[in-house]
């Protein structure tokens, strides 16, 4: 390889993670736009009207209520998870504080203020408001995330359910309506019980199963009540 692909590779190698999850998120993304579109039209040609094209599909409430839901469900996962593994440990698990570190920590263990390094974000060292935004500023961004995706969520179902609403020759219902609706709170807790269930597993699976090379695992031979430990 020459000199001048170096940086090019380097950085690819650096960032193959986000990289590689970023272009199966827009694959997947594509293929869900392309099945709902096929799913859409089989439903138009049952009822004899006429097929919708993908950009159609795509711009409409049906494609962004799913796109929503979903993300909203993710995003809550996280949230929920950075905040409570600051409080509560699982003995065993990788993905668990050791028991008896239950808490935001010391100083000194979070290297801010005059015990953070030559390396440490500037914000570390600040002091004051900065010191205290850059130490939650993950769970609040997950928790923005969370909210702003739900709104969306709640607003592309509203629209949705208004056009399903109109084609039975139903009243529509306000947003307000809507929040009280069966609907919205359905897609809603359909969506976050998988996700408790996948945290909740993955803690616990982690206790007692291995992946050899993943920091998601502890080392294949440490013992199952070795808590916190990556491999």
């Amino acid at each position: 390889m020459s000199s001048v692909d170096e940086p090019t590779y380097g950085f690819l190698r650096s960032n193959a993670l986000s990289l590689t999850f970023g272009g199966l998120f827009l694959a997947t993304l594509a293929g869900q736009a392309l099945s709902g579109t096929a799913d859409v039209n089989a439903q138009q040609h049952t009822n004899g009207l006429e097929p919708l094209g993908v950009l159609d599909y795509v711009t409409s409430s049906s494609f962004w209520v799913d796109v929503m839901e979903n993300w909203q469900s993710e995003y809550l996962q996280f949230f929920v998870y950075v905040f409570a593994t600051v409080w509560l440990v699982q003995k065993g698990s990788s993905e668990s504080k050791e028991p008896g570190k239950e808490g935001t920590e010391t100083d000194r263990e979070q290297r801010v203020g005059e015990h953070a390094g030559p390396d440490s974000p500037g914000w570390a060292q600040a002091g004051g408001w900065r010191t205290a935004l850059l130490s939650r500023s993950l769970g609040l961004v997950m928790g923005g995330l969370f909210l702003l995706t739900w709104t969306a969520s709640a607003v592309t179902g509203w629209v949705a359910f208004n056009g399903e609403q109109l084609g039975q020759r139903q009243d529509p219902v306000t947003l307000a309506g809507y929040l009280g609706e069966a609907d919205f709170w359905n897609r809603s807790f359909q969506n976050w019980q998988s996700e408790m269930l996948a945290v909740g597993s993955m803690t616990i699976f982690a206790v007692y199963l291995r992946q050899r090379g993943s920091p998601e695992s502890k080392p294949v031979g440490v013992a199952h009540a070795d808590t916190g430990r990556t491999g």
